[in-house]
């Protein structure tokens, strides 16, 4: 079967998810998450990717990137994929493939929306019913943001940084967010290739050419920028 379309953006940042086969676990241990970190602070600054939020469940994960001008997102995700799953592989025996299909990517609107799909990835093991506050939960950019908890592999977001003039200002503005009950919705994030305003969403499908939901299937797109 032909595959759809592939919207990537140079310019913009990019909600990114992808999950394990069948929703069948990608971590089964403390140390597989922090080798898949470790992955990700490697790879990305040989492709060009800052990771602005992140969270790492068990059967899936969530990542919101930006590129630079020459950043190569597909590679990226592809190396550090193929080098978790050799781990992966050779550590539990595992035969076939181990993350479903390709990863799944939404172009951000900054105006709005950018902290919002932040804080929407964040909120994922509270949903989950795996902790009940954000704070509990190691494996997210939540900590950092909202508590000063250093983390190498994050690029602020620049949402972030309009939240309060000085550090502790912008933490309890962030914290403050969390209280709130609205947030983006599942459904959104599913279905739809650009994350923003109406107007940014009509801005987006005459540059790429593309329906914010689309149905249509045909050859992969070629990347902007290429």
């Amino acid at each position: 079967m032909a595959r759809s379309a592939r919207i990537i953006s140079f310019i913009l940042p990019m909600h990114v998810m992808n999950r394990g086969n069948n929703k069948q676990p990608l971590f089964t241990c403390l140390e597989e998450k922090l080798y898949f970190l470790s992955l990700l602070h490697k790879m990305k600054a040989l492709n060009g990717v800052h990771i602005y939020h992140y969270c790492l469940m068990d059967n899936h994960i969530h990542l919101i990137v930006r590129l630079e001008r020459d950043g190569d997102l597909s590679r990226f995700l592809k190396q550090v994929f193929l080098a978790y799953y050799c781990l992966f592989r050779n550590k539990h025996e595992y035969v076939g493939h181990l993350f479903q299909g390709r990863f799944k990517g939404i172009i951000i609107d900054t105006e709005g929306y950018l902290i919002q799909c932040g804080k929407y990835i964040e909120l994922n093991p509270v949903r989950a019913k795996i902790v009940t506050h954000p704070e509990d939960f190691q494996f997210s950019s939540y900590r950092y943001y909202a508590q000063g908890l250093y983390d190498s592999l994050i690029t602020p977001n620049p949402s972030f940084m309009g939240l309060a003039k000085d550090e502790a200002g912008r933490q309890a503005a962030y914290r403050r967010l969390f209280i709130d009950e609205g947030m983006i919705s599942a459904e959104r994030l599913r279905k739809q290739l650009y994350l923003g305003s109406d107007v940014f969403i009509k801005r987006m499908e005459t540059e790429f050419g593309v329906k914010n939901v689309s149905l249509k299937r045909g050859r992969p797109r070629k990347e902007a920028g290429k």
